[in-house]
C-alpha cells in the first residue's frame, strides 16, 4: 500500500537527520458496536495542538505506564502467557499492553472492559463515582490496579483481541510501538466526557468514515486507515473471534519519494 505523505508529516520528514528514536509501547482499541449503517467506531479527532497525529482522527488508546506492566491487576480471561505467544513478546510486556489498551480506552472514553466477576461485565460507567474515576487515573493519582482492587472488579481480557502492529515510521521525532486491539462495546454502557487530548469525538459508520478520508474530508494515519477497511468487514458481535484468526505482522511504513513527491509505503503481504 503507498499513499502520499499526510500533509501534517512533512516537516518531520523534511527534516529528518537520520536519527532514529526508540519507539514507545502503546496499546489502542477499536471500540465497535452495530448500527444501522453498518459496523460502527468510535472515533476521536486529536486536539491539533498534540504533539503526535495533531488533527488526525484515532481510536482511544496511549502510551503503556511502568504501572500497566508491575500491577496486580484482577485478571479473567485468556491468560498473560497466552497473550505473550498472541502478541509475540514476553509475559510481562504482554499484560503491560493489554492493561494499557483497556485503561486507556476508560480513561478517554469511559467505557470499561472489566466487570465483578470473570462472566460479568459493568453494563453502567456513567456514574459520578465512574466519572470521577477516570479523572483520577488519567492524573496518574492512582493505577488501574489499585482503581479495580479498590472497586472489585476483574479486568476481562477475553472481550479484546489482538488485531494489529504496527511502529511509527523511522523519521518521525516521537514513535511509538502499537498493538492495535478491538471489543464490541459493553451492552449498557455508554461514552462518557470527551477526552481532553480531543477536539470532536463520535460513533460512525464505517464505510462513510472511510468515503470521507478518500474525499480528503477527515484526516487519517495509515494505520488507522487500514483498520477501519478490514474492521468493516465484520460486525460487532463477531470482531473478537475474527480477531483469533488474523495473522499479524509488525509493519513499520517507509517513507519513499516518487517524482518529488513524498509517500508511505507499506507492504501489508496477504494481511
Amino acid at each position: 500500500m503507498r499513499v502520499p505523505l499526510p500533509e501534517r508529516l512533512r516537516e518531520h520528514a523534511q527534516g529528518y537527520n537520520g536519527t532514529v528514536v526508540e519507539p514507545r509501547h502503546a496499546s489502542t482499541i477499536i471500540v465497535v458496536r452495530d448500527g444501522a449503517e453498518g459496523i460502527e467506531a468510535y472515533l476521536m479527532r486529536r486536539q491539533t495542538s498534540m504533539a503526535f497525529a495533531a488533527g488526525m482522527y484515532v481510536f482511544p488508546g496511549g502510551g503503556m505506564h511502568p504501572s500497566d506492566v508491575t500491577g496486580e491487576v484482577p485478571w479473567a480471561g485468556p491468560s498473560t502467557a497466552e497473550w505473550a505467544r498472541r502478541l509475540d513478546c514476553d509475559e510481562s510486556l504482554a499484560r503491560g499492553l493489554v492493561v494499557a489498551a483497556v485503561r486507556e480506552t476508560f480513561e478517554e472514553t469511559g467505557v470499561l472492559l472489566a466487570g465483578p466477576g470473570p462472566d460479568t461485565v459493568l453494563s453502567d460507567t456513567s456514574g459520578l463515582e465512574m466519572q470521577a474515576a477516570r479523572a483520577t487515573l488519567e492524573a496518574g493519582e492512582v493505577t488501574f490496579a489499585e482503581f479495580l482492587l479498590g472497586h472489585g472488579l476483574v479486568l476481562r481480557s477475553d472481550l479484546i483481541g489482538a488485531w494489529a502492529h504496527w511502529i511509527t515510521p523511522t523519521f518521525e521525532p516521537r514513535r511509538y510501538d502499537t498493538r492495535f486491539f478491538v471489543a464490541a462495546m459493553p451492552a449498557g454502557q455508554r461514552v462518557g466526557e470527551m477526552s481532553r487530548e480531543a477536539d470532536h469525538a463520535a460513533w460512525a459508520p464505517l464505510r462513510d468514515v472511510l468515503a470521507r478520508v478518500e474525499a480528503g474530508e477527515a484526516a487519517m494515519m495509515p494505520p488507522t486507515v487500514v483498520a477501519c477497511r478490514e474492521v468493516a468487514e465484520h460486525t460487532a458481535s463477531t470482531i473478537v473471534a475474527a480477531a483469533a484468526e488474523r495473522t499479524i505482522r509488525t509493519i513499520v511504513p517507509q517513507l519513499v519519494e516518487i517524482d518529488g513527491d513524498l509517500f508511505l509505503e507499506t507492504d501489508l503481504g496477504d494481511l
